[in-house]
């Protein structure tokens, strides 16, 4: 079992910046790729950035290609999303996610039946 606790949400005016973590309960950065995923109201859950597990190669949504960067801190078993430029489309719940192994598709398309493990997530409201 791995648990996952995000946390960082909050309000931001467009164009700032937001860092997210996700905690997880156990070491899984060699063992889990970690996917961050977001949901705005009204639509489904899409993927938004992947770190796979070993060599930490990452993986964007194009929406947020050279805006969000995700990372890991192996010391702090934590997960981030470092979110700059910050657009009202930006604004949905994100939740961080963990599947064992790694495979092209647990990064690309619609992932997410691809996770086994999920935190509760936590809101991003990106308005003025």
């Amino acid at each position: 079992q791995v648990q996952l606790v995000e946390s960082g949400g909050g309000l931001v005016q467009p164009g700032g910046s937001l860092t997210l973590s996700c905690a997880t309960s156990r070491r899984t950065f060699s063992s889990y790729t970690m996917g961050w995923f977001r949901q705005a109201p009204g639509q489904g859950r899409k993927f938004v950035a992947g770190i796979s597990r070993n060599t930490g190669t990452t993986y964007y949504h194009d929406a947020v290609k050279g805006r969000f960067t995700i990372s890991r801190d192996s010391a702090k078993n934590t997960v981030y999303l470092q979110m700059n430029s910050l657009k009202p489309e930006d604004t949905a719940v994100y939740c961080c996610a963990a599947v064992r192994g790694f495979q092209y598709y647990y990064c690309l398309g619609y992932p997410e039946k691809e996770y086994d493990y999920w935190g509760q997530g936590t809101q991003v409201t990106v308005s003025s």
